[in-house]
């Protein structure tokens, strides 16, 4: 019998309550462990017991991604604004910056990966649901330009809920067809683009650059595809198969070419990048 069993038997019995300090513990939403936060972030959040795969935020995938300060990110001086004057858009911003302490919903720079310079994208869920509005794409198609001019190989990270941000209207819709330009170009040269994605990448994000990858890869049960199952289910009235657009899923009919836990992400990489350049 664990920790927490005991003292939860302790107070059901009406024995002195014991006082735990908030924070300590995380509720598994796929399994409901209760996991020790030490224990979550020493497995990279993935739960121990059942695999499932916590967010993590775009700094701390680029820290367990790259070999150790080696990262170097660019500042692209760039910026949201709020073009159409969307009711509550500014608000949204100032609270993804809280949340995550970014600017925005992406991460972009250079770094190593086995010893090898790669060029590196991550979008951060945590922000606005990592939704692209003109400032990610501009961001992603500046990364994606310096791959092309160093000749580095190009790895995007994806985690988006919605892709497109619909505060941005036809400006957002346009970073579909900018990005996915961008990568027609590095692949017109021959560079390599690795796409790596999490869950969910839903949207414009995966009807865009997120689907585009040489290889593909992705986390285990993470959501891919663009309209979500209760979205499809409500439209056209039809239960959708059992893990239905899960990664699994996607493996067993060609849309992605692995998938792979967390803790295997980085080497799995680096094997790549070794058998490729």
């Amino acid at each position: 019998m664990g920790w927490f069993e005991r003292t939860y038997n302790r107070i059901k019995k009406g024995k002195k309550k014991i006082d735990v300090p908030d924070g300590l513990w995380t509720k598994c939403v796929n399994c409901s462990e209760i996991i020790y936060n030490k224990t979550l972030d020493d497995n990279l959040r993935v739960c121990p017991k059942c695999g499932y795969h916590f967010y993590i935020g775009a700094r701390r995938r680029i820290e367990i991604t790259l070999d150790k300060d080696s990262f170097v990110e660019y500042n692209s001086k760039i910026y949201s604004h709020n073009p159409l004057d969307f009711p509550g858009y500014e608000e949204k911003l100032k609270k993804g910056e809280q949340t995550t302490g970014l600017d925005e919903a992406v991460v972009i720079g250079e770094g190593k990966l086995g010893g090898k310079s790669v060029a590196i994208g991550v979008t951060d869920f945590g922000f606005m649901g990592g939704s692209m509005g003109s400032v990610v794409g501009e961001r992603l198609t500046i990364i994606i330009e310096r791959a092309i001019e160093k000749k580095l190989p190009l790895i995007i990270i994806s985690g988006s809920g919605g892709g497109a941000r619909m505060q941005e209207g036809v400006l957002s819709l346009m970073q579909m067809v900018k990005t996915s330009s961008a990568i027609a170009e590095l692949k017109s040269k021959g560079g390599l683009y690795i796409s790596v994605l999490t869950n969910p990448t839903m949207g414009g994000a995966m009807a865009s650059f997120a689907s585009r990858g040489d290889i593909i890869i992705a986390e285990p049960g993470a959501l891919l595809g663009f309209a979500g199952p209760r979205v499809i289910m409500q439209t056209i009235k039809q239960q959708m198969p059992k893990n239905f657009q899960k990664a699994e899923s996607l493996l067993e009919h060609g849309m992605v070419d692995l998938v792979v836990e967390r803790p295997n992400i980085r080497p799995t990489l680096i094997k790549i990048l070794n058998f490729l350049l």
